[in-house]
């Protein structure tokens, strides 16, 4: 008899990776209110204030395949610890910088550690999770970052008040926090397989390629990171203080976004599992682009928050879903890490690129224009999405995902899903 997903329990390992989660999300909050201004204390320009912004993300992306092949080779538990120290090693740094060049190096460093305890917390979920419950832990997951991002910053605006090396400091502490419980409550004998199990090689990134799944999914996760991690963040504030000269309307419709990313969450999840991953992710794709479409006609306030709220909810019906159908792809039984890695890079480049070449359009063509771009990025995503397979078990049962890789012609191995 097969376990629905609603009877199914979330284990105790992938709560223990939610609490870690909630705390990096917090420290990481705390430091976003203070860094640009700290950049700017050793004598910058706004440009090159920016630019230690970006440093981070950049070398999140570039680190990206490598990450996923330590993750192939050394596993995923040490990755991530080791990712987490590094990050921690990097805040401290950047809080005893003495001058411009050396903030951006530990900047970019800390950028690095980013990429494995990202990319390894992502096998481990893979690994972890019952393939039933996917959308569920995704959700689990993403909420854990989206409430420590929401809560980190209004405690790092209180901590400046102790100096803006303060929130570094105690970034470090929570990192520090994260890899201790982690490193006691996740132990390696629960992320191996059965000792009866067949050894089979990591997942290359070419036969996960060959899945016309993940070939939407890689779409996907670009035009999502380019509407609701780059452009939502970087372009819609300047939007917002263009038209209204007032910051807190910029900081009221990223919160009032987050609200509505949070609302979706609570239910995309389940509902990625029991309708299954392709659903979600097209009705996803379809509210972003128009929440994000639509945002650069908005003249009112009103009209404003709505539809970062609806773009909100588009970011919280994608995510879990195509996180869910990647995992269903590799599978419990194998080591996807560059696989992964791969999902996640274009995530970043999106979220790299898309403010760069937005914010151009905006410069030449306007504030419509270039949000129109953005959802019309977010529409052409949809389009892999309608030849892409379902790959929820409940629906194609658990031998869905290899049989749907084997019918492609151009199929690189066998691909396993639990």
């Amino acid at each position: 008899m097969t376990t629905t997903p609603s009877r199914t329990a979330i284990p105790r390992e992938i709560w223990v990776l939610v609490a870690a989660a909630f705390v990096i999300a917090l420290g990481y909050g705390l430091i976003s209110p203070v860094l640009p201004a700290y950049a700017r204390s050793f004598d910058v320009g706004v440009a090159a204030a920016s630019v230690i912004v970006s440093t981070f993300a950049f070398f999140r992306l570039i680190f990206a395949p490598a990450g996923g092949a330590l993750v192939g080779r050394l596993g995923e538990r040490p990755v991530y610890l080791t990712g987490l120290i590094i990050v921690a090693l990097s805040s401290v740094a950047t809080a005893f910088a003495g001058s411009y060049w050396q903030l951006l190096l530990f900047r970019g460093l800390g950028g690095i550690g980013s990429t494995m305890f990202t990319v390894s917390a992502m096998a481990l979920l893979v690994r972890l999770a019952p393939s039933e419950v996917r959308g569920r832990v995704s959700s689990a997951y993403g909420s854990a970052f989206l409430i420590g991002g929401m809560v980190g910053p209004l405690l790092g605006g209180v901590l400046a008040r102790f100096g803006m090396r303060a929130p570094f400091l105690i970034y470090a502490l929570t990192l520090g926090i994260a890899a201790l419980v982690v490193g006691i409550f996740l132990t390696g004998a629960s992320l191996r397989p059965a000792a009866d199990a067949p050894a089979l090689p990591p997942m290359a990134v070419s036969e996960g390629w060959s899945h016309p799944t993940y070939r939407a999914a890689l779409a996907s996760s670009l035009a999502n990171g380019w509407s609701n991690f780059g452009v939502r963040i970087a372009i819609l504030p300047q939007f917002a203080d263009h038209l209204w000269h007032a910051p807190w309307v910029a900081g009221a419709a990223l919160a009032v976004s987050a609200v509505g990313t949070a609302a979706a969450l609570q239910f995309a999840g389940r509902l990625a599992d029991t309708m299954g991953r392709r659903p979600l992710v097209l009705i996803g794709l379809v509210v972003s682009a128009v929440g994000m479409g639509l945002m650069g006609f908005s003249r009112d306030l009103t009209v404003l928050f709505a539809l970062s709220f609806v773009a909100g909810v588009g970011s919280g019906l994608i995510n879990p879903a195509q996180q869910a159908a990647v995992g269903d792809i590799v599978g419990r039984d194998r080591s996807g890490g560059k696989v992964l890695a791969t999902f996640q890079m274009a995530s970043d480049a999106g979220a790299i690129g898309g403010p760069i070449l937005i914010g151009i359009v905006a410069d030449q063509a306007g504030w419509a224009a270039a949000f129109a771009v953005t959802g019309v990025i977010s529409a052409l995503a949809v389009l892999p999405w309608l030849r892409a397979r379902e790959t929820a078990p409940s629906l194609v049962g658990a031998t869905g995902v290899q049989a749907s890789a084997a019918e492609e012609p151009e199929a690189a191995g066998p691909n396993r899903s639990a």
